[in-house]
């Protein structure tokens, strides 16, 4: 039997690397848009200053996004994913390809 609370449950880990609300969200910005900076996710996620930070230091911490930071005035950070998150590309587009169909479904209701 597959225990779902079991530390060596692979669907376990994979849970916890992107648990959270606003994890997802960013994977999917980054996916379709590439390399942004700090600003950019912002606006483009409607997300505030300290949520943001605080999920991309997470995120950052498991190796989910890669996080670069140039040495100008004024500072410029970029994050973008990293290969471990890439893999999780196929899924993500997967994940939006059942979003469009769950909005279709509404049209026609």
């Amino acid at each position: 039997m597959i225990v779902f609370t079991d530390e060596t449950c692979p669907m376990r880990a994979a849970c916890r690397a992107i648990e959270g609300k606003w994890k997802l969200p960013i994977l999917y910005v980054l996916c379709e848009n590439g390399t942004l900076r700090y600003n950019e996710l912002k606006k483009a996620l409607g997300i505030t200053n300290v949520m943001l930070s605080n999920t991309l230091k997470e995120m950052e911490q498991e190796g989910l996004v890669a996080r670069v930071q140039y040495n100008e005035i004024p500072p410029r950070v970029e994050y973008s994913l990293t290969e471990v998150s890439g893999a999780l590309l196929p899924i993500v587009q997967a994940f939006c390809a059942w979003g469009e169909t769950l909005l279709s479904l509404e049209e026609t209701d």
